[in-house]
């Protein structure tokens, strides 16, 4: 694939596409939407041409994921790209991740224990301990100079409570886009171990980082504390094959494994991909390195982009540095600090829709996360639309 062919804008409506065609009821007629992180990239060709391949059998009967097939394509995506041996026998199916961490938090804590996470940070987490009746442990990062770092100093006090049983990392994080140094996670680890605390990771956007960056598995890190930890990975956000539902949960300790063969696979009834998001993650996995390597380039082009258009139309903007992710987390609060305000300026004024810095938490009140996995000329609207809507809404804010 070239990049160029990555600049062609696709007609996503009659798909029941959630991102452009289930909008907030007041967005107005042709509204952008960059919210919902998926790509309006087209899938790899070699994953098409494995689906029609699959749809021409005819037959979509229950399929079985413990297979070499399917783990040897697993396996051997994370060898080639990030030098982390595997075991297959640790690698096990879920459709989604955020299930999956939800199993894992039924199982291991009980109603009122802390779960900890590290705001802001993707708000499924707050849902699912929430919603099983457990409690957040907010170890929020710390925001200095347009960059984010962990506080390992209140991350320690708060492990250190008993009723803090484990913790969510998000590895790239989402939505601030740090890829962790092998020194960071070592420190996570290092005092998780201490008070005995379990690792659930999010590495769902391991594959999408810019080209100067690299990802760390922490099992790969911090094999030492593997019985501790579980990873959640899946092609679907590199690939862009969320609709298909289809994720790899890395599961090493023997006592994690029975958990989840307790709670996900016995309680739930979950053990068997579907046809067609094995066949996809199959091809992914197996052919479509190049095409992965030519988005990640454009990618970053299109993030390189918004940094030199802000700075020139919205100079009191702070753009956080992307490393990981393909989202842009950008602090407007010099423009607009109010997230009500902000909300509408940029929906009803600017008829763009972005995710809200304030669902990810009260740290993200005044920030704006933004889906650049587009053609760069939608990238562009909808920075022009924005540049336009705070331009004039400052002008109104400080006259009022």
């Amino acid at each position: 694939m070239k990049k160029s062919d990555l600049d062609r804008v696709y007609d996503r409506s009659g798909t029941q596409c959630i991102k452009w065609e289930h909008l907030p009821p007041d967005a107005p007629e042709g509204a952008l939407p960059l919210w919902v992180a998926d790509m309006d990239f087209p899938c790899a060709q070699p994953i098409v041409d494995a689906l029609h391949e699959r749809i021409e059998q005819k037959i979509f009967g229950y399929t079985e994921y413990d297979t070499p097939a399917c783990k040897g394509a697993v396996t051997g995506w994370f060898r080639r790209r990030f030098g982390w041996e595997i075991d297959p026998a640790h690698i096990f199916f879920s459709p989604a991740v955020i299930p999956a961490m939800a199993y894992f938090i039924d199982a291991l804590t009980a109603p009122g224990d802390g779960v900890l996470i590290q705001r802001p940070v993707y708000y499924p987490f707050t849902n699912i301990i929430l919603g099983g009746g457990r409690r957040v442990v907010n170890n929020p990062l710390r925001y200095r100079g347009g960059a984010y770092e962990m506080d390992f100093g209140d991350l320690e006090r708060k492990l250190a409570d008993p009723g803090t049983k484990g913790m969510i990392l998000c590895s790239p994080h989402n939505p601030v886009g740090r890829v962790w140094s092998e020194e960071e996670l070592r420190e996570v680890v290092r005092l998780c171990s201490r008070y005995g605390r379990w690792i659930l990771a999010d590495e769902i956007h391991c594959d999408l980082v810019r080209r100067e960056e690299r990802h760390h598995p922490i099992l790969k890190v911090c094999p030492e504390y593997a019985d501790h930890i579980v990873v959640c990975t899946a092609p679907t956000k590199s690939f862009n094959l969320a609709g298909l539902q289809v994720s790899n949960i890395i599961i090493p300790g023997a006592a994690f494994q029975e958990v989840w063969r307790r709670q996900a696979e016995a309680r739930f009834a979950i053990s068997t991909d579907n046809p067609l998001g094995f066949a996809a993650m199959a091809a992914a996995y197996n052919q479509c390195e190049d095409w992965l390597d030519t988005v990640n380039e454009y990618i970053d082009d299109n993030i390189r982009f918004a940094r030199k258009y802000l700075e020139k139309r919205l100079p009191k903007a702070v753009m956080v540095k992307a490393q990981g992710t393909y989202l842009i987390w950008v602090d407007l609060r010099a423009y607009c600090a109010d997230s009500k305000r902000l909300r509408e300026l940029m929906v009803r004024r600017a008829g763009v829709v972005l995710d809200e810095g304030d669902i990810f938490g009260k740290e993200g009140s005044g920030f704006e996360r933004i889906n650049a996995a587009c053609p760069r000329c939608v990238l562009a609207g909808c920075l022009e639309r924005m540049a336009g809507a705070l331009n004039e809404g400052s002008l109104l804010i400080s006259s009022s």
